[in-house]
């Protein structure tokens, strides 16, 4: 086990001081460390490539070495930077990787973080970024030798954390910017009574797909069907915009803010190309909240704005339980593109149901 004050001790004492990246369940004790810290030593960005960005800007500043925190998925999003611009043979510039290893051998996990966690490994050999996996803190040995020779040669080094590894005794402290009655389980729930039985969802990762997962069998809502993007996070919106240009039917794209902020730029397709059939939600509780609740940073965007110069033909905003039906009637029938912002309170329902067998919830949307 290792305790994040050790741990952040450490990389004090080898120069480690700005910080940088995504929210991740494994390296949530990290997060929770780092909200002590001023917004010049640790920002949460919209995606892993902005992490790595924002690590090279600060050591064109600064001259140091310095830390881009993520998910192990969020490898995908860094590697454009990591490659073309801090690597070796390019700036070679100095960067150390905190990755949370989601789906590491021999540790019970979802499919699609089975698949990137087998090839983790693989994946930084390839990119020739030396790395260690920490178990305890015995281990710091090994990370001061790979944080030196990052420094020496001027190159992205990782280390990696499985699960249950990383301890606190820091205690979330929840958001305090939502000012609304609504239950992401209650909206969904009108939601699916409301829609006709040939309305296509697409819902984002988190618990947006496993609440709407669950809450089709509970209370046995059968109307539309549902593609569940369990992982990809931020793509959903334009999964949605490709099913939608190709059908006839009412498509809607079940957003979360986390999600909507980290690929932000697709607002942008959405309202050049989406046809009327369009509609897009966002689940608005100003935290990535399926990995510990943390600061989105949507507190400081206006979505009606942002909607109306991307080129949404309508906006829609809620935050009142008791206005659920009215709004979403009135959304429905409206020509898309068009969003609808929906305040609702963090919280979950407990023991939530993952989607399983995949492959057969994909040939069912494809076949309705």
């Amino acid at each position: 086990m290792i305790d994040v004050k050790n741990l952040f001790k450490f990389l004090n004492q080898n120069g480690i001081k700005f910080f940088s990246g995504v929210p991740d369940s494994i390296l949530k004790n990290i997060n929770w460390h780092l909200e002590k810290k001023s917004k010049k030593q640790h920002i949460i960005v919209a995606n892993e490539g902005s992490a790595i960005a924002s690590c090279i800007g600060y050591f064109l500043s600064t001259g140091k070495l310095s830390c881009a925190y993520m998910q192990n998925s969020g490898l995908g999003n860094a590697i454009n930077p990591l490659i073309s611009v801090a690597h070796k043979k390019v700036y070679s510039i100095p960067i150390f990787l905190m990755i949370g290893w989601r789906g590491s051998p021999g540790v019970k996990d979802e499919p699609q973080h089975l698949a990137k966690g087998s090839i983790t490994l693989k994946l930084l050999k390839l990119l020739n970024i030396k790395y260690c996996v920490l178990n305890n803190e015995n281990d710091f040995i090994n990370l001061k030798k790979l944080i030196n020779f990052s420094k020496k040669n001027n190159s992205t080094v990782a280390c990696l954390f499985k699960k249950n590894i990383l301890t606190s005794k820091n205690k979330f402290r929840q958001n305090n910017y939502v000012k609304s009655d609504i239950q992401r389980e209650t909206f969904i729930k009108i939601l699916l009574e409301n829609i006709s039985s040939k309305t296509n969802l697409i819902s984002t990762t988190g618990y947006t797909s496993r609440e709407l997962y669950q809450i089709r069998s509970k209370y046995n809502l059968r109307k539309g069907s549902d593609f569940y993007v369990v992982g990809g996070m931020g793509h959903s919106s334009m999964i949605a915009l490709g099913v939608s240009l190709y059908k006839n039917t009412t498509v809607i794209c079940l957003d979360g803010d986390g999600s909507m902020i980290m690929h932000l730029g697709s607002i942008t397709n959405i309202g050049h190309f989406a046809k009327n059939n369009y509609k897009h939600i966002l689940l608005n509780n100003f935290s990535h909240e399926s990995v510990g609740g943390q600061k989105t940073g949507s507190e400081n965007l206006n979505f009606q704005e942002l909607a109306k110069g991307a080129g949404y033909k309508k906006y829609f905003y809620l935050n009142k339980q008791k206005e659920i039906s009215k709004i979403i009637k009135k959304f429905l029938v409206s020509k898309g593109p068009c969003l609808l912002e929906v305040v609702i309170k963090p919280g979950t329902t407990k023991k939530l149901l993952r989607p399983r067998s995949l492959v057969k919830i994909k040939n069912k949307f494809m076949s309705e």
